[in-house]
């Protein structure tokens, strides 16, 4: 594309080669501590903090992803899947620098996984990027075709889901790293033995510290801290932040800092590192430290389990208790039955919620804050043996984490967005054996009106049965 066909945008001009010498003039040099981007990110605290990451950080975030062999050597095509205020749209849109071809995915696209299948394939995209969540909506449409190079990341990676990239032949990597150390530092191929991190990409140092910055023994929880020249700046006009965060590094040099990530790991069998959970999910009930992030990987590592969510509700002030929250062919009754004979009491929920689907924030992460309240959606309700009309509403609150919706309710005045659309039009399928479109739900005035075109619906017929997950193809070259 010539830079003469482009519209110059208002107030910013437009750089050719042959501009005159009076003309804009490009950097005469550009230093690597220069700063490259600044993202937004909430954290745990919901306050936004500004991540100044320099443009030396960049450059070795791609040459990093290179020397581990998750870029290869020749040129792809990297499907562009994660909004551009994400950190993680940083390693696709950068790869323009290597000679990649970037696919920039649509939000039509996006928001339904039959039509991303059909343009990653019709694209010949080699590398895509997304959320262990997300890869559940692809599964099916997937399913007996050519999968792209998987780079999973932002969640940890459920024991469920890496059995099965691995089992089935799929080429995925499972990728960590905050914003603040330049969004990937350790990366591991998802295959062989259960999820773990992997290890630390080139230049970068891994420390896990306790509470005094001493190291752990191998099998002990720590706290991870990462340092590296990958490591941002700092947070923009919060020097109290980022001196809280960003601490010396004793193992470095004169002037070395190394950054507090809030995740807790620990060496397992073989010296894996394996992801536990947040410092800040950390909670005290009845006397003991609960890690959250344990109950969590507990509950997943169940068979029949697919996803799961912990968090601690309370029936009534002061009595705090556990609330565990899956998705599978499961039953509550025999997954308290069965956690109970894998881990301590004190670790197991109180309640446990089958859900259909866990709700999900726009750039693909499970959304603690939408969960429905334990008992607003328990088996035996309507979900299971309603009619049509009960169903719907059941799968509105669920996906949109409220206790009760009502005929005139509007879906994205209730909170929804495209990603809960579709999760809503993909638990309705599946339920239902229907054919519905994410269309249907956009286009609807309200519940009512929705309702009625899912009656339609299934007066007209059922679609065809879901088909079964099979191994796929490696992506030439892999």
């Amino acid at each position: 594309i010539s830079a003469d066909g482009l519209p110059a945008a208002e107030g910013v001009p437009v750089l050719r080669p042959d501009a005159a010498a009076d003309g804009p003039e490009l950097p005469a040099g550009a230093h690597p501590l220069d700063p490259a981007y600044v993202i937004y990110t909430s954290g745990s605290t919901g306050r936004p903090k500004g991540v100044e990451v320099p443009r030396g950080a960049v450059a070795g975030l791609i040459e990093g992803l290179e020397a581990t062999g998750a870029l290869r050597a020749e040129p792809g095509v990297v499907g562009w899947n994660a909004s551009i205020s994400f950190d993680a749209s940083v390693p696709q849109w950068s790869r323009i620098c290597r000679g990649d071809t970037v696919l920039v995915i649509g939000e039509e696209h996006r928001a339904d996984p039959a039509r991303l299948a059909a343009l990653l394939a019709e694209h010949a995209v080699t590398d895509f990027d997304l959320t262990p969540s997300h890869w559940e909506l692809l599964r099916e449409p997937f399913a007996g075709a050519r999968v792209p190079r998987l780079f999973m990341g932002g969640e940890a990676v459920p024991e469920r889901t890496w059995r099965e990239l691995a089992d089935g032949g799929i080429d995925a990597l499972n990728l960590y790293g905050p914003t603040e150390c330049t969004v990937e530092a350790v990366t591991a191929p998802i295959s062989g033995p259960g999820p773990h991190l992997g290890e630390p990409m080139p230049d970068v140092r891994l420390y896990l510290l306790d509470e005094k910055l001493a190291p752990v023994p191998d099998g002990v929880v720590g706290e991870l801290y990462l340092a590296g020249p990958g490591l941002a700046h700092g947070y923009v006009g919060r020097p109290g932040l980022t001196a809280e965060r960003f601490v010396a590094d004793p193992s470095g040099g004169p002037g070395a800092r190394m950054y507090r990530t809030g995740d807790q790991a620990r060496r397992g069998e073989g010296g894996r590192l394996e992801y536990v959970g947040r410092v800040d999910r950390q909670v005290k009930l009845r006397g003991y430290r609960v890690e959250l992030g344990e109950v969590e990987h507990a509950l997943a590592g169940l068979a029949g389990v697919r996803a799961a969510a912990v968090t601690v509700h309370e029936p009534a002030p002061g009595d705090r208790r556990l609330a565990g929250y899956v998705t599978g062919s499961v039953t509550a009754a025999e997954l308290t039955e069965r956690l109970r004979a894998t881990v301590p009491a004190h670790l197991v929920p109180s309640v446990i919620t089958v859900l259909d689907a866990l709700p999900l924030t726009p750039n693909g992460k499970v959304d603690l804050a939408a969960l429905p309240a334990p008992a607003a959606v328990e088996e035996g309700s309507p979900a299971s043996a309603g009619g049509v009309a009960e169903q719907v509403a059941e799968v509105w609150s669920t996906v949109l984490g409220v206790t009760d919706v009502r005929p005139g309710d509007d879906f994205f005045s209730l909170g929804g967005h495209s990603i809960a659309a579709l999760r809503v039009v993909h638990l309705l399928r599946r339920r239902l054996g229907i054919e519905l479109q994410l269309r249907h739900l956009l286009d609807s005035a309200d519940l009512a009106a929705f309702t009625a075109t899912v009656e339609r619906a299934v007066a007209a017929g059922t679609a065809a049965p879901r088909p079964a997950l099979t191994a796929r193809a490696r992506v030439v070259g892999a």
